[in-house]
């Protein structure tokens, strides 16, 4: 037997021994990783639903597999129903021993009722949304399901969402039905476009989100994640449409993405720390908020918290915390720096005693404590004549709040106006407004 039939039959057999391991490594050096980044889905095998040798033929044959989720039965017409589609596709993509993508082809609109992507999963898993996911305009087919839910990730470790695709919920069905809208109407939750929760080490980028039933994007009970390249939109009037919301949460980054919606563009609320937010712009909405913290009596605490570089056009709110008169806890370890806001209502906001109810709330003497609060290089214009409003409790005034550089004037050029009431505050450079009155 020649020499190069020897050495061709024992590469293939170390290629047979090392099928189930996470890396290959051969003779010449060269190392194949489980989890590189995907450009080309074409170079891919599919992961149909086939027998198990074939299935680790195809992973012996290719280092990461792909389950396309028309080959499950999906059709991508916007019609028809994809739901039980993407659940046998994610079944197939979980329980695969190798790196998996679960694919969802581009030129295609995928049409969704309430769905739940659960884990654990065998290996990691990567959703590919290149075309669009739909939700059903059938209000009637959350009967029997989490009316706050639509798309649900949950216990799903080391997941990543991307592909430049787009998710559409619809929401225009569950507004005009929205107590905010219609007086008329019992005031009743709709769903989270897309929600992620107990996910650990997860990366969501390079995704547009439209028209959410509610909330657009909730992270919720999930640490170790990276947002970036979010494109999110939605009408100004749209009820409840917030951006994304962070709950409970740790060691979150957000960076480089686009936010106009109804409600916050982001919201950082109760069990969440070390959330950073960079290069975000945002408009129309009601800013960037800590809280609502605190209500019905509540113990809310946020913490290590970091908004630097953004813009805000034409919000309601543009860096605030608000928390309810009767809770307890802390937000505190707070900076917003290198803000530009661009004839907001209210540009910097601390509000203790926030009330949102058609009937005043009485004064309480407990509440969410605030400290140490760092406002830094914020800049631009105030469409009312008060730019900074500090409202805080009388019995746990607001302490350790201070502002470095800050230009704030009203949308005309004229003088703005501060507001101080219960608040120690420190000033560094220039200051404007520089004084508080009461």
């Amino acid at each position: 037997m020649g020499v190069q039939k020897i050495l061709f039959i024992l590469g293939f057999l170390l290629l047979l021994r090392g099928g189930d391991s996470q890396e290959k490594t051969f003779s010449s050096g060269t190392s194949f990783h489980s989890s590189p980044h995907i450009t080309d889905f074409s170079s891919m095998r599919k992961l149909s639903p086939v027998t198990g040798n074939e299935r680790r033929r195809s992973t012996l044959g290719s280092l990461l597999t792909v389950v396309n989720v028309k080959d499950f039965g999906a059709r991508g017409d916007g019609l028809s129903d994809d739901t039980k589609a993407f659940t046998a596709a994610w079944k197939a993509a979980c329980s695969s021993s190798a790196h998996v993508t679960m694919l969802v082809p581009e030129r295609k609109a995928y049409l969704l009722k309430p769905i739940a992507f659960s884990g654990p999963c065998k290996s990691p898993v990567t959703v590919a949304i290149k075309g669009t996911i739909l939700a059903s305009g059938r209000i009637s087919d959350w009967d029997g399901a989490d009316r706050r839910l639509w798309m649900l990730f949950k216990e799903v470790d080391g997941l990543r969402v991307e592909g430049g695709g787009t998710i559409d919920g619809n929401g225009q069905v569950w507004w005009k039905v929205s107590c905010k809208v219609d007086s008329a109407q019992p005031c009743k939750g709709a769903p989270t476009a897309l929600t992620f929760k107990s996910c650990r080490g997860l990366t969501v980028n390079d995704l547009r989100f439209k028209n959410s039933q509610q909330m657009h994007v909730t992270f919720s009970k999930s640490a170790n994640v990276r947002i970036s390249r979010l494109t999110i939109s939605a009408p100004g009037n749209s009820p409840n449409t917030d951006g994304i919301h962070v709950t409970g949460s740790t060691d979150v980054k957000i960076s480089d993405s686009f936010i106009r919606t109804g409600d916050d563009c982001i919201s950082i609320v109760s069990g969440s720390s070390s959330i950073t937010a960079t290069n975000i712009v945002c408009g129309p909405g009601h800013g960037i908020s800590i809280g609502s913290l605190g209500a019905n009596g509540a113990e809310h605490t946020v913490s290590d918290v970091l908004v630097d570089t953004a813009r805000l056009e034409g919000t309601t709110n543009g860096v605030r915390i608000k928390t309810w008169q009767g809770g307890k806890g802390y937000a505190r370890n707070i900076i917003f720096r290198n803000i530009v806001m661009d004839n907001v209502r209210n540009p910097i906001i601390i509000d203790q005693n926030y009330c949102d109810s058609s009937k005043p709330c009485s004064e309480q003497k407990s509440a969410v404590a605030v400290s140490g609060v760092t406002y830094k290089n914020v800049t631009g214009t105030s469409a009312t004549a008060v730019a900074m409003d500090f409202d805080c409790s009388r019995t746990v005034p607001c302490r350790g709040i201070t502002l470095q550089d800050v230009h704030l004037v009203t949308a005309s050029g004229a003088s703005a106006e501060s507001f101080c009431r219960n608040v120690n505050l420190s000033k560094s450079g220039t200051v404007v407004p520089s004084t508080c009155s009461s």
